[in-house]
């Protein structure tokens, strides 16, 4: 039976579900979610009553899993934020061995090194091994405090997903190799050393009037919609382009207070990874154009007025 990919996957996500976490199908020996993107959302079924995404979408409940995983092998990922998670993401150096990067420090080897500078050890907690050979830490966060994603806030190498973010469960495989359960069996808490440094800082206070503030994130929205049908109807060969040009549009929106940064960077990952781009090469185009458009676009409404 273990043989049977279809059973493996289908027991890999009912063994997330029993931790009381939420799962939801990636493409069978892929990363990818399996679930369909706004753009080709027919408004039926789970989507009757408008577009689920795949955060809204992921479950815990058996009888849903079993008829999702019955007759596809699909891969599992868990929804970080729903099911109540922050997983730190220790990547490995890319090309590691080549010439000038063999000794380019993992990002566990920097997880460590912070460790000790906080003077604590690091975290006994579930651990899973990536397909890369990298590791992914599980934590419980804190039920006070909302967390999403984070990328180099940590270290090089060193990530987090949590609101907005999702990670490739234990027993999945893909071309690069499996994810594996490594040590403990229990999520320990965030340590709250961790959580201080992952924690958002609080906004200065701003008091616009009501309709100055209305009508901005009117317009806001509409962007935002506009933008992300952009980059879901990019013909191939031009994803990537779309996707750049999208989230310099939405980055002054940013920038001026118009659009939360994390609400921009999950609606474009998603659309971007619907249309067929890699998780990595989102993160890697969004975190590029959405820097460049907040840093040229900060003082520009102030100016302007």
């Amino acid at each position: 039976m273990t043989h049977n990919p279809r059973s493996a996957m289908l027991r890999a996500a009912l063994d997330a579900a029993e931790r009381g976490w939420c799962v939801f199908p990636l493409r069978p020996g892929d990363k990818r979610p399996a679930l369909h993107g706004e753009s080709t959302c027919t408004y039926t079924g789970d989507c009757a009553g408008g577009h689920l995404k795949w955060e809204q979408r992921a479950t815990r409940d058996p009888e849903r899993i079993r008829a999702t995983w019955w007759h596809t092998p699909y891969n599992v990922g868990i929804a970080t934020g729903p099911s109540g998670l922050v997983v730190v993401d220790l990547d490995m150096p890319k090309h590691q061995g080549s010439k000038g990067s063999s000794d380019a420090p993992s990002g566990a080897a920097t997880f460590e090194a912070l460790c000790e500078r906080a003077g604590h050890p690091v975290p006994d907690t579930y651990r899973v091994r990536t397909a890369s050979g990298g590791e992914h830490l599980y934590f419980t966060a804190p039920h006070r405090l909302r967390l999403t994603n984070t990328a180099r806030t940590i270290g090089k190498l060193v990530d987090t997903r949590a609101w907005g973010g999702y990670v490739v469960a234990a027993g999945s495989v893909t071309p690069a190799g499996g994810y594996e359960a490594l040590s403990s069996p229990v999520a320990a808490p965030l340590p709250a050393w961790l959580q201080s440094i992952l924690q958002p800082a609080p906004r200065a206070p701003q008091s616009p009037s009501v309709a100055v503030t209305t009508q901005s994130r009117r317009y806001a929205d509409v962007a935002l919609a506009n933008e992300v049908r952009n980059v879901g109807t990019a013909q191939p060969g031009e994803r990537e382009s779309k996707l750049f040009r999208a989230a310099r549009a939405l980055g002054r929106l940013v920038a001026w207070g118009d659009l939360p940064r994390h609400v921009v960077e999950q609606a474009l990952q998603e659309e971007g990874e619907a249309a067929g781009l890699s998780a990595a090469e989102c993160r890697s185009t969004l975190r590029s154009a959405l820097n460049w458009s907040i840093a040229h676009n900060q003082t520009s409404r102030r100016d302007a007025s």
